[in-house]
């Protein structure tokens, strides 16, 4: 299954259209969610199969995705920040 796994910041991942083999169409809002510790699980709402995994990115992923201008990223860091503060840039 090609593209069963994207990462997180991939552009346009939850309004893509995947084709599911019973007939079924439809974006990850549109899927059965499974939240679980390392990934978030996207089913078929009609017949369950397995559509999409999605691993929670690491904080070297979002720092990374928030350099490069990434605007969700650049929301999540900044919620990191707050809550946990910067990292000491002198280390």
């Amino acid at each position: 299954m090609s593209g069963l796994i994207q990462p997180y910041f991939t552009p346009d991942w939850r309004q893509r259209v995947i084709d599911c083999a019973c007939g079924w169409q439809g974006a990850s809002a549109d899927m059965a969610m499974d939240l679980q510790e390392e990934v978030t699980d996207f089913a078929c709402p009609r017949c369950e199969s397995l559509l999409l995994i999605i691993p929670h990115p690491s904080l070297d992923q979002v720092r990374q995705a928030a350099a490069e201008g990434h605007a969700e990223a650049v929301q999540q860091l900044a919620i990191i920040e707050e809550a946990f503060g910067k990292p000491d840039s002198t280390a």
